[in-house]
């Protein structure tokens, strides 16, 4: 079964990495552009059939691991 988690920072928690892209895409000519945030996505497989135990075990890593839920909002995808 494979997993995405999109992991991006919380409203609110400064995101100078979506500024900076925000000021590189203005001044390449894209005006128009605002509020950029930056985020990461992290793709795996795991061997379970259930979706259920799947996303239960995903909410697991997220919280030990993958995402710092303090400053940190995450969404996990669980397909086949």
């Amino acid at each position: 079964m494979k997993a995405k988690v999109h992991v991006t920072l919380k409203q609110g928690v400064l995101d100078p990495q979506g500024k900076a892209v925000e000021n590189a895409l203005s001044a390449l000519g894209f005006g128009g552009v605002s509020g950029v945030r930056q985020g990461k996505v992290i793709e795996f497989e795991l061997n379970q059939t259930d979706p259920e135990k799947a996303q239960s075990q995903v909410e697991e890593m997220c919280r030990k691991l993958l995402a710092n839920t303090v400053i940190e909002d995450y969404a996990i995808d669980i397909g086949e």
